[in-house]
């Protein structure tokens, strides 16, 4: 049995925001559609968050929500713009305090790599930073039913600010989360505007680094306003190509981008308005994938040089089990990393005691990660336990909503 990692700074308690928590293991924003139809949480969920909120004290990151309808659109998403949605999320919020845990609700804009077809069922549009394609594939898809990318107007992106945001921060607090964590990474809509591989405007928020963060800069500062700069956090991929971002027509070094909105952020917390969190992707993946180890460039270090408050790093960190050397090296390093996990997480409800006792991980199964059925999902036991379902009854259940 390897040893545990319960003499580290991982199980050491942490102040973020207004929780306390008693250990440093974050469950990551798990995409799995697992929502009903009409994007309402659903008793899968339910049981799966709980599930995973069992060690007292754990911080428990919804899967990307969306904000809006016109956000962009995916089957079995869940979102948090209706009073359906958040009284159904009100039931998982509930579950997971009866835990002694927490919860972060992660808000999504998809942008240009939404659902052209799903947008045009509703009589919305592809929208995005400017009219570009993050692939050929997409371009196709998207013109093919009639709904092809455009650039929002300044208009339209005050509205997405002032109305959709706020709406789903505030719907958020009131159905019971914690916290809320933007949605600014993997080339969705906040990264579309962050990055000159996909924004070429030439108004207010395109250009120059300052008028490609101002969206984020904006909503960063209107929700400090609305729920408190300590109800809010951002999620950031610097070195992730997922999505179109990245390209090769990208001039401007990823370090130059995010350092500017870093350092507006470290000024904003300076001044009184210190976020929850900061997340961070590390290079070692590639949204949900791995990334060789000869192929990883670049490292978020300078990001900690900056952001002086709490950060949430997330990505691979067990390709070196059971030894976990880069963890205890981001963990111990400082006193304000946390660490967060997905993958494993999926299929180790009873994560964080594995990997306070040294125990081993349950390898989770790529392929039912976005299955429309319960097994896969609910099925993975705690260690040395057996749970009793008939495989076909799991594989035909599907999601039921809450409300």
């Amino acid at each position: 049995m390897a040893i545990g990692l319960n003499q580290t700074n991982l199980f050491q308690p942490i102040h973020v925001g207004n929780m306390k928590l008693n250990h440093r293991i974050a469950f990551a924003p798990t995409t799995r559609l697992r929502a009903t139809d009409d994007h309402t949480p659903s008793d899968l969920m339910l049981r799966h968050y709980s599930d995973r909120a069992q060690t007292p004290g754990s911080l428990i990151i919804s899967e990307a929500t969306l904000i809006s309808l016109r956000a962009g659109l995916y089957p079995n998403i869940p979102g948090i713009w209706n009073d359906n949605q958040v009284q159904a999320w009100k039931k998982i919020t509930d579950a997971v305090h009866a835990k002694g845990s927490f919860m972060v609700c992660q808000l999504w804009f998809a942008g240009r790599v939404g659902s052209p077809e799903l947008l045009k069922k509703h009589g919305l549009d592809l929208v995005s930073s400017s009219a570009l394609y993050d692939s050929e594939d997409s371009k196709k898809t998207a013109e093919a039913v009639g709904n092809p990318v455009r650039a929002l107007t300044e208009e339209e992106i005050k509205s997405i600010i002032y109305e959709d945001y706020k709406n789903a921060a505030v719907n958020a607090i009131n159905g019971g989360f914690d916290c809320v964590e933007l949605h600014s990474a993997h080339g969705y809509l906040l990264d579309q505007f962050l990055q000159p591989a996909a924004n070429q405007r030439t108004d207010n928020y395109g250009g120059s680094i300052e008028n490609r963060a101002r969206i984020i800069l904006e909503i960063i500062d209107l929700l400090s306003e609305t729920i408190g700069s300590e109800r809010v956090a951002i999620r950031l991929s610097p070195w992730a190509k997922f999505q179109g971002m990245k390209a090769e027509k990208d001039t401007v070094h990823p370090i130059t981008t995010f350092s500017y909105l870093v350092n507006e952020l470290q000024k904003r917390a300076n001044n009184g308005k210190q976020l929850a969190y900061l997340s961070v992707v590390e290079p070692r993946v590639n949204n949900n994938v791995d990334v060789n180890l000869a192929d990883i460039a670049g490292s978020n270090d300078f990001i900690k040089q900056l952001w002086k408050g709490n950060v949430l790093q997330g990505g691979n960190y067990t390709y070196d089990k059971p030894e976990f050397k880069s963890l205890k090296a981001d963990v111990d390093g400082d006193n304000r990393t946390m660490v967060a996990f997905s993958r494993y997480y999926t299929s180790n409800p009873d994560l964080v005691d594995r990997l306070m006792k040294g125990l081993e991980l349950s390898p989770y199964v790529r392929s039912l990660f976005y299955a429309p059925y319960n097994y896969g999902y609910n099925t993975f036991p705690n260690f040395d336990e057996e749970l009793q379902y008939d495989h076909e009854t799991e594989k035909a259940r599907r999601p039921a909503s809450l409300i």
